[in-house]
């Protein structure tokens, strides 16, 4: 297959976290960019992209979205439907079944309108079986798939069938913990990690770790996927292959609790078990004051959540005494492809801190402080 070095690409889920990421990442490398998701995505209103709003679980939508996208050579699918409370839906039939729907209602009537040259469909390693036993270490892309209950099965399965029927190529990343920009997402802990400093001090109160028994953790910078997403686009050593996706380090969030509170302007406290979505759930009026106070943007904290905390609780072992098991990815196989950035997590995650600071979505709590400045 000849690859070209730029393209049409078509972002789809374009106001997520790697939607977002992968659309600016294509578009300053020179490509036109389509994005498609139900609402505008905010953070690539500079760029000025064409943008489509559609529904993916409405299949007639689907159908005549595809009708005018028959120049699209290469599409990055980053759409996923999440069930509040987020983590029991990961097994459950319907939110698996929706997304399966969602993927096909778009790349069938897709497929047969363009010349589709390559796309990247995102998974993570919940593929891997974390839920239901503990994960081989490090968990490497040629292991046997773990059978448990997962849209990404029907992903994977869908695209690698459809692909030799249409004949373009296909890769599959696998990043792990993706931290970013985006608020009001289903998995991005900046947002959530502010919002708790901010009301933590309008209680009178430390900046406390909130997160039980360590957890070694790694993470993957939004902007690291973006990246890959573009790489993978062209390259001939990503076609058909399935890569895990990281910053490079491992990092457990209790250690790194100190420079989160320096960004945010509090003090950090002893530790205070407790369980963030409760928490934060709980204080929705306390925010509107912190909004008037710091003359933030007007957006209500569940908005600013999304599902979000809940996804803390996890990632923070909310009200475990005990670590769990380890669920360390190997990346090898995307640096021996070719592929080799690389991030500092705790710089990341602050990176990420100020930038919603900047947006005014998150206060600064004491501006002096020579971090802020």
């Amino acid at each position: 297959m000849n690859h070209t070095t730029t393209g049409v690409v078509l972002i789809v889920g374009a106001s997520g976290l790697v939607g977002t990421a992968a659309a600016r990442a294509f578009a300053e490398a020179g490509w036109r960019v389509i994005t498609l998701s139900r609402r505008p995505p905010e953070l690539l209103a500079d760029l000025s992209l064409e943008h489509l709003a559609v529904d993916l679980r409405d299949a007639a939508a689907c159908r005549t979205a595809a009708e005018g996208l028959r120049d699209v050579t290469h599409v990055v699918y980053a759409a996923v439907h999440e069930l509040p409370g987020l983590m029991p839906g990961w097994s459950d039939p319907e939110q698996i079944g929706t997304n399966g729907r969602m993927l096909e209602n778009l790349m069938t009537p897709l497929a047969g309108q363009a010349v589709l040259q390559h796309l990247t469909l995102l998974q993570g390693t919940k593929a891997y079986g974390a839920a239901v036993r503990p994960m081989r270490i490090p968990a490497r892309e040629s292991q046997p798939r773990v059978d448990h209950p997962n849209f990404f099965w029907l992903h994977e399965d869908f695209v690698r069938e459809q692909s030799k029927q249409r004949g373009y190529e296909f890769t599959f990343l696998r990043p792990q913990l993706i931290v970013g920009p985006n608020h009001g997402v289903v998995m991005n802990l900046p947002p959530v990690i502010g919002a708790y400093a901010a009301l933590r001090q309008a209680e009178g109160l430390p900046f406390s770790y909130p997160g039980g028994a360590d957890w070694v953790w790694e993470a993957a910078d939004v902007r690291l996927v973006g990246r890959a997403c573009l790489w993978a686009a062209t390259e001939p050593a990503a076609a058909g292959e399935i890569f895990n996706l990281t910053n490079g380090e491992v990092f457990t969030w209790r250690d790194m609790w100190p420079a989160l509170a320096e960004i945010m302007g509090v003090s950090a406290g002893p530790d205070e078990p407790l369980s963030l979505s409760a928490y934060l759930s709980e204080r929705v009026g306390l925010w509107r004051d912190v909004v008037r106070q710091h003359d933030l943007r007007a957006v209500e904290l569940p908005m600013l959540l999304g599902e979000s905390h809940h996804y803390a609780d996890l990632c923070f072992n909310c009200g475990s005494e005990t670590p769990p098991p380890a669920t360390f990815v190997s990346t090898v196989k995307i640096r021996q492809a070719g592929f080799n950035d690389a991030f500092n997590t705790e710089e990341s995650v602050c990176y990420w801190l100020r930038d919603l600071q900047v947006r005014r979505l998150l206060p600064r709590l004491n501006p002096d402080r020579e971090s802020l400045k």
